[in-house]
């Protein structure tokens, strides 16, 4: 079995659109061209609808004929009514998915799925919540949407069955506070040693990384360690074996 690395692009949206470019441009020199997922959200913040602005759907369509493999990311990323401490301070308010009961969880997917998918002309790879964090009912609406792949913090699994395709946490960074761009280096730092045993290790950034230099010589220290000795994957390989 091969080994693999995986890397995403988050947060993909018009409102991100250069910083989306300068992490597009970092994968395909590093991982080499196309060879990454882009977690696309609809209307970002209730801001941003690509529904409407057809040069950023023609980015996307572009992006997906070359290769890059197009998630579903939620519709606005926001949370509507964030309760739990996890929800409030961990996410930021951002975890959309995590508390929507199964007729909302419906619609959101069915409605953001269709804008994607009418952007880049082919069917989602599959669908990721925001901040990884899902409802039972957002889980069982994930499966009878049919969606081929999901993923949280700690696993990629296939809706359809359950099946668990990989586990591992995910290396991801955070530039909202001091604090949490110090708890992410240091993290990537053990990350980057620790999880070099896995068979698969997926990274994911945020396009605002591209604002903290140490956050991204971090993302470069963690792909050069980690990619000697393994292929840049897509997630549909994990799903073919």
């Amino acid at each position: 079995m091969p080994r693999r690395l995986l890397a995403s692009i988050h947060d993909v949206s018009p409102r991100f659109e250069r910083e989306i470019d300068m992490l597009a441009e970092r994968f395909d020199r590093q991982l080499g061209n196309a060879r990454f997922g882009m977690l696309v959200v609809p209307d970002h913040w209730d801001q941003a609808p690509i529904a409407a602005d057809k040069a950023f759907q023609a980015r996307l369509r572009g992006w997906a004929d070359a290769g890059v493999e197009m998630f579903l990311h939620g519709w606005r990323h926001l949370d509507d009514t964030p309760t739990s401490f996890r929800q409030k301070h961990m996410t930021a308010g951002e975890g959309e998915f995590a508390a929507l009961d199964l007729a909302e969880a419906t619609r959101r997917l069915r409605r953001g799925r269709a804008v994607v998918e009418d952007a880049i002309g082919r069917p989602v790879a599959g669908f990721i919540a925001p901040a990884w964090l899902y409802s039972a009912d957002a889980l069982a609406a994930i499966q009878a949407e049919g969606f081929a792949l999901a993923e949280d913090h700690m696993k990629v699994w296939r809706p359809a069955d359950g099946k668990v395709l990989t586990r591992g946490p995910v290396i991801t960074w955070a530039s909202r506070s001091k604090g949490r761009i110090a708890s992410s280096l240091f993290f990537a730092g053990l990350a980057r040693f620790g999880l070099q045993p896995l068979t698969n290790v997926r990274i994911a950034v945020h396009p605002g990384d591209t604002g903290v230099p140490a956050l991204i010589a971090s993302l470069d220290a963690t792909i050069a360690r980690l990619l000697p000795g393994r292929v840049a994957a897509r997630y549909a390989d994990l799903a073919d074996g």
